[in-house]
């Protein structure tokens, strides 16, 4: 387990395309990186059942792997912030707010008060992040191929124009790091990908949130992204969901070779 957030100076931490070099992510926030590949072997013993089932349920022992490190984690984490063991953490999630059903951003429910968080996992890594407010992480492999041409047409132009200069062996590694911006963000937000994939340019940063690089390593990009100020404001929602039944709707995009889930939560929590 590596820690690369805990206040101060960030270690692993880079700046975006075209941001400046953060000395040190918000107050309260931190994020974890956990192995998740060939050989780990999970502890499920705080998992609860219905937890247990999803991991069972996985074709291939990879995705067992990294659903069982991800949610371990997250629960002794969680358990360790709160003070519960964590086998008694229960979980539950917001409204979307594009279409207000039961499948919106996944919160601590019991203890209440906890801290909001986010997990990912992607090849043979979980990060796991934690802040007072909206939070999101992504993490992905880089792959060793250019990215698809047609995802990247998709992108906002500010993002197609960084992915386009870079030079070609660094291409792949570019949309990546764009691409993890953009789910991270998106997970903050609770929309998933189900928002238009040009409707933000998260190349360089977006109003209210502070979009952070992390290094991972391994041969993996990450990405976390964290709301700016936490301030009561009961209309939030209203006006985000508003906004969002105003982005078209986009059909759902095909995951990426080589990279389980591209989805920000119906991969990354049950």
């Amino acid at each position: 387990m590596t820690e690369h957030a805990a206040g101060g100076v960030q270690t692993g931490v880079r700046a975006g395309p075209g941001a400046a070099a953060p000395s040190a992510l918000p107050a309260g926030t931190r994020v974890w990186t956990f192995a998740a590949g060939e050989g780990v072997e999970p502890d499920l013993s705080a998992l609860d059942e219905g937890e247990r089932r999803r991991q069972a349920a996985f074709l291939h022992r990879a995705d067992r792997i990294r659903y069982g490190v991800a949610h371990a984690a997250l629960r002794r984490l969680l358990g360790e912030l709160t003070g519960t063991a964590p086998a008694a953490l229960r979980f539950g999630r917001r409204a979307c707010p594009r279409c207000g059903g039961p499948h919106g951003r996944p919160v601590l429910e019991r203890p209440a008060g906890g801290p909001e968080f986010s997990l990912s996992h992607g090849g043979e890594l979980v990060l796991v992040a934690v802040a007072p407010g909206r939070v999101g992480v992504d993490v992905e492999p880089v792959r060793a191929v250019p990215p698809e041409p047609g995802l990247v047409e998709r992108l906002h132009p500010a993002e197609r124009a960084v992915v386009g200069a870079a030079p070609a062996s660094l291409r792949s590694a570019a949309f990546t790091r764009v691409w993890t911006r953009k789910e991270a963000y998106l997970k903050g937000l609770g929309v998933g990908l189900g928002r238009a994939l040009d409707a933000d340019d998260v190349s360089t940063g977006v109003p209210g949130w502070h979009l952070v690089d992390l290094a991972p390593g391994h041969g993996h990009a990450g990405a976390l992204a964290v709301e700016s100020a936490v301030i009561p404001d009961p209309d939030r929602e209203v006006r985000e969901a508003r906004r969002a039944r105003e982005t078209p709707e986009t059909p759902e995009t095909p995951a990426t070779p080589g990279t389980r889930e591209i989805r920000w939560s119906a991969g990354d929590f049950p």
